[in-house]
């Protein structure tokens, strides 16, 4: 058998194998290390700074610094609108190690509630997590004390100090100024909306309503910001630069708060407790508005009842909201721009200019007053007079005077709804006044197109008629009827009434231009004349509606009285106020210019459920005038009062 032969290795094929397997992996290892130092190279030296940027934005954070809330004052210069300094219980989750621990601790020692707990939780999820979140607020300085000597027990609960607005003057301001409150979910889709979100990434409260609301940009100021060095869980390790916020700006108002608070102790009833001896006071349904005519300024606005705007700054709870929410008085309502009434017989001085322009009448027409009125070669039912046996012999001067309901019956259906509502709309009504607040309601000045769109039915000429004496369809503010007053008194002249005065520290300039209205032309002179000199024959003429609230008065001043009814009467129905339920009666309106020859003053009110507007509207008017215009010696017990609540806000 044949041996099988050994073959000898071939060493030079071997080496020659090997050499081209480590030449390709030397090749390959070169290749990769090129790779790996061209990919070291793109990022540590051509995107060099684009990491570096990414590096510090997980090292640097830029932490906005909320600015300071400008301050709102009235014309004297009186602080109407402030910050203080309050304290506020916070909790940084990521610092505690049993939250819920944490919580009962706190409701043992500090007492927070539920509530509380349920408000936290929800403000926690909008927060970041190194973020502090606030527990309870307006914390008294006991709290304070008491959680300062017990904090070592809670760690990551602190006690921090804020700026929050207050407001000196409480419930006697709410519907002029408004208050700042907590930004909700609503505010921040609007803030991006307007794209001002950024400004408010420090900043937790924001004009609700008001003033506030309406001058939020300006009250607001610019937020700062300071660029933190943290580390990997968040935490602050050092600030690096620091840009201080832009304060916001310092306002001062038109409003006279002696005046303001004057009118609200009109509004008031004060009476002692039989059992107790403790003194009662009750705020009476109504509103009343005083305006500068010479430019439209409001001195006063009060709207009665009102409630504590400071309430709503740190957190109101729900049942005090809704306690509000469901008081049958309407607190929460802002009566002058959003109180709806028929303007009743205060709009006749404006009808008579727009019948005597349109030649429906003139100043010698004079017309038979029986008690009532018939719609001609009609079967449809009388108007009524208010005095049931009539004037007798009426004209444009005695129609004011005397506020005959029939001549303006006639004066509605000579005219027409289209001219009557033509005309009204010049003196503003069923439009926005342009005050400088948003709350406000345009009400409604009735049109054919008006009663169409609302009702899906015609015009019919015995919806003109009431409208004639500021009833049937048509609704106003008392901040339209001042308005309009205005308008009567400038012959024609339109503005706008506005809070705002200036803004300190600028040179008295406003933000904006205040719009000025096309004023209402092609009205001779003399017409505007008779308006006013009815007006003044209502206050100091033989029969005036008010003459008795004016008896006596050294000076001039024109007025018009109104009462709007709340339900209407049948046919043969007679009104008898001590009969029916306080809601039913009558509201009392009343507007009032003096000095007679040169206005400095409109007033404008509603008294609801009062009963007449000259007998009980007419009053308040004059103490008003008194007030303003001769300062009398015998309101000294009046003014012990205000000088009292003055002491007592300033404390």
């Amino acid at each position: 058998m044949r041996q099988k032969r050994t073959q000898i290795r071939d060493h030079r094929a071997e080496s020659a194998l090997f050499f081209r397997r480590a030449l390709v992996s030397f090749i390959g290892i070169i290749v990769l290390v090129s790779v790996l130092l061209a990919n070291l190279y793109n990022i540590q030296v051509r995107q060099h700074e684009d990491y570096q940027t990414r590096s510090n934005d997980n090292r640097i954070k830029v932490v906005p610094v909320a600015p300071n809330r400008g301050l709102i004052y009235d014309r004297n210069g009186i602080l109407l609108a402030e910050n203080r300094p309050v304290y506020s219980l916070e909790i940084t989750t990521e610092k505690v190690p049993d939250l819920e621990e944490t919580f009962i601790g706190l409701k043992d020692l500090m007492g927070i509630t539920d509530e509380d707990i349920q408000r936290f939780r929800k403000e926690r999820r909008r927060t970041r997590r190194f973020k502090s979140v606030p527990m309870l607020n307006q914390l008294t300085e006991e709290q304070v004390a008491l959680f300062s000597v017990n904090q070592h027990q809670f760690p990551g609960v602190e006690v921090k100090a804020y700026l929050k607005r207050y407001y000196p003057y409480g419930e006697a301001l709410t519907h002029v100024l408004g208050y700042v409150a907590k930004i909700n979910d609503r505010d921040l889709q609007k803030l991006e909306r307007d794209e001002k979100i950024n400004n408010y990434k420090a900043t937790r409260d924001i004009g609700k309503i008001g003033i506030e609301k309406y001058y939020e940009d300006l009250l607001h100021g610019t937020s700062g910001y300071q660029e933190v060095e943290v580390n990997s869980r968040g935490r602050i390790i050092r600030t690096l630069k620091y840009v201080p916020p832009v304060p916001g700006k310092d306002i001062r108002l038109n409003l006279d708060i002696e005046l303001q608070l004057y009118v609200q102790e009109l509004l008031t009833e004060r009476k002692l407790d039989p059992d107790t001896g403790e003194e009662i006071i009750k705020r009476k349904r109504g509103s009343v508005v005083v305006l500068d005519p010479r430019d439209s300024s409001v001195l006063a606005m009060v709207s009665s009842p009102s409630y504590d705007p400071n309430l709503f700054v740190h957190g109101i709870s729900g049942k005090k909201y809704r306690e509000l929410l469901h008081d049958k008085n309407r607190p929460l309502v802002n009566r002058i721009t959003l109180g709806i009434y028929p303007p009743a017989s205060t709009i006749k001085p404006m009808i008579a200019v727009a019948a005597l322009t349109e030649g429906v009448i003139t100043t010698r027409t004079t017309r038979n007053d029986p008690g009532y009125w018939k719609i001609p070669n009609s079967k449809s039912r009388a108007f009524r007079d208010w005095r049931r046996w009539g004037h007798g012999k009426v004209n444009i001067y005695k129609a004011i005077e005397e506020s005959v309901d029939t001549f303006y019956y006639q004066i509605a259906y000579d005219l027409g709804i289209d001219r009557l509502s033509d005309w009204m709309r010049r003196f503003g009504f069923g439009e926005y006044t342009g005050i400088d607040i948003h709350e406000e309601s345009q009400a409604n000045m009735p049109t054919r197109e008006w009663k169409q769109a609302r009702f899906r039915k015609p015009w019919y000429q015995g919806d003109t008629i009431p409208v004639g004496i500021g009833q049937g369809y048509w609704t106003a503010t008392p901040l339209q009827i001042a308005k309009a007053t205005t308008v009567l008194v400038n012959n024609g002249v339109v503005k706008a009434p506005h809070l705002l005065k200036d803004i300190i520290g600028e040179d008295g300039e406003k933000p904006a231009k205040f719009d000025d209205y096309p004023p209402i032309v092609n009205v001779d002179p003399k017409f505007w004349d008779v308006a006013k000199e009815g007006m003044y024959q209502v206050l100091f003429g033989k029969k005036g509606t008010a003459r008795r609230a004016f008896h006596g008065a050294t000076y001039k001043a024109g007025g018009k009285s109104g009462s709007a009814q709340v339900f209407g009467l049948a046919e043969n129905q007679k009104y008898n106020a001590e009969e029916l339920e306080e809601h039913l009666r009558d509201h009392a309106l009343f507007t009032a210019f003096a000095p007679f020859d040169k206005p400095e003053i409109v007033v404008s009110m509603v008294l609801e459920n009062a009963g007449g507007g000259s007998s009980n509207g007419g009053p308040v008017a004059r103490k008003i005038f008194d007030h303003m215009l001769l300062k009398p010696v015998d309101e000294q017990s009046q003014q012990a009062v205000r000088d009292a609540k003055l002491a007592e806000v300033n404390q």
